[in-house]
């Protein structure tokens, strides 16, 4: 809860956002139809209208992020104005995203022009107000500890104890003090209890979530730390440093503090990946459905006493274990076991250094069944782990998932854990088995901290070419 509480609020706000939107045109269409008594110059018909905006709504909530609606420090932030002028200009450009469309569609959605203003006035008090009861509620669930992010603050500066004195005072606020690491004059009378001599003390017993530094000292080992642990870190930058930051500004208070990301996915990005996620798994699955019925039985009828589909486990986003769903495609005695074990049990050890050699991959594997080669070279395996996706376990573009035993073999293993795990993803289309083991850690490290929504269109359509071609798929 702690981990994904920025998230849940951004879906709060997508979800709150694309019902008011819908409202907004909705009550806009009541009013003119069935209130305002003049005449129309066309018939709307209302569920030709309704299906219109649901299929623009997408449109209209990527508006509200490119205004930055999603971002916590504007919508947690103290200033109101800021707020209600991107609403207002968000309400008019989604009425004009529909006044666009029905030009070039012909679709003749309006029965009257003014239609337009009302939904725009509509659109903006709707959003004002959504946005309220979701700042409320907000501000009700933080007061929950369940709720908050447990905060250590170090740092040798007078921000320490502006901060500290700040969140250990506002109960509402998101955070919790945890532990000060700093010197005892930096840390308020009534805290002191909560110091620690060292940051490593202070993470092992505080149980911390964000790290906040307002110093510059050790900064490179302190933020070390944070990518380590999967921790937020905020870096609190003095008065000639603030005109040079670079990362998310909020203000903790009236105190200024830069959020440090390791990667460029997160806040508002992270929420229309997941948005998109959840709607390609829900397609596809449907899509898929009679094939993998098929598959499953196959696969069934060729080995009735163990399941047709494999349950591995894989580490995703910041280093949690799930059980990843493939079609069996190994045979079931040797389901489980490292390459090593297997090949050992068989009698062929002379196999494993050509196995490691070779990426992980040996042509013509001893261990992979008839039908497991067929699936294998179409990908077919795979298509369980759509489930996986639905479900939040991973996304669909993003690194490999990893074994547990890898870790030892990455040396960037906290960078690459730092985003969910993929079905697909830039060392697979890069040439998948064909490419060695250094070359596709390295292209999951590039992926994480240069990711994009270009980046992943580009992954998506030539993982389609790549799968379609089986290049690299063995």
């Amino acid at each position: 809860m702690k981990r994904k509480s920025d998230l849940i609020l951004r879906l709060s706000l997508v979800f709150g956002d694309a019902m008011a939107l819908v409202l907004s045109f909705a009550a806009a269409y009541f009013i003119r139809i069935y209130v305002d008594s003049r005449p129309i110059y066309f018939e709307s018909q209302l569920l030709d209208f309704t299906i219109t905006i649901l299929f623009l709504v997408p449109i209209m909530l990527m508006v509200l992020a490119s205004l930055g609606l999603y971002r916590k420090s504007v919508f947690l932030g103290r200033s109101r104005m800021i707020e209600l002028g991107k609403l207002a200009l968000a309400a008019v450009l989604s009425v004009a995203s529909l006044i666009v469309y029905d030009f070039f569609k012909g679709e003749n959605l309006f029965p009257v022009r003014v239609m337009a203003i009302t939904a725009v006035a509509l659109s903006f008090v709707f959003l004002v107000f959504e946005r309220i009861i979701v700042r409320f509620l907000v501000r009700q669930i933080f007061r929950k500890d369940y709720a908050t992010k447990r905060v250590v603050i170090i740092g040798n500066s007078r921000n320490t104890e502006y901060l500290a004195d700040y969140i250990a005072s506002t109960p509402e606020s998101e955070y919790t003090l945890a532990g000060i690491v700093a010197s005892k004059k930096f840390i308020p009378k009534d805290l002191k209890a909560r110091q620690y001599s060292s940051l490593k003390e202070a993470l092992k017993r505080a149980k911390a979530d964000v790290i906040f530094q307002t110093d510059e000292k050790s900064t490179e080992y302190v933020y070390k730390q944070a990518v380590q642990r999967h921790l937020l870190y905020y870096f609190v930058p003095s008065e000639t440093a603030l005109s040079s930051h670079f990362g998310e500004m909020e203000l903790i208070g009236n105190t200024p503090a830069v959020m440090v990301m390791t990667t460029p996915l997160a806040g508002g990005y992270a929420v229309i990946k997941r948005a998109f996620d959840i709607i390609f798994s829900l397609v596809a699955i449907i899509i898929t459905a009679i094939p993998m019925g098929i598959i499953w039985l196959i696969i069934k009828l060729s080995d009735f006493r163990h399941s047709p589909i494999y349950k591995d486990e894989r580490l995703t986003q910041y280093n949690r274990k799930f059980k990843c769903y493939k079609f069996r495609s190994m045979k079931a005695e040797y389901s489980g076991m490292t390459a090593e074990e297997a090949f050992t049990k068989m009698g062929k050890p002379e196999l494993i250094p050509k196995y490691r050699k070779g990426g992980d991959y040996l042509k013509n594997d001893p261990r992979v069944t008839g039908i497991g080669r067929f699936i294998r070279r179409t990908s077919i395996d795979e298509l369980p782990q759509l489930f996986n996706i639905l479900k939040g376990d991973i996304s669909l573009i993003g690194p490999r998932a990893l074994l547990p035993g890898e870790l030892r073999s990455y040396g960037d293993r906290s960078l690459i854990l730092t985003v969910k795990s993929g079905l697909t993803g830039f060392a697979q289309v890069s040439g998948r088995r064909d490419i060695p083991f250094e070359e596709r850690r390295a292209l999951d490290i590039y992926y994480v901290r240069n990711w994009s929504l270009m980046l992943d269109l580009t992954i998506f359509f030539k993982t389609i070419v790549a799968v379609l071609k089986g290049e690299g798929a063995k």
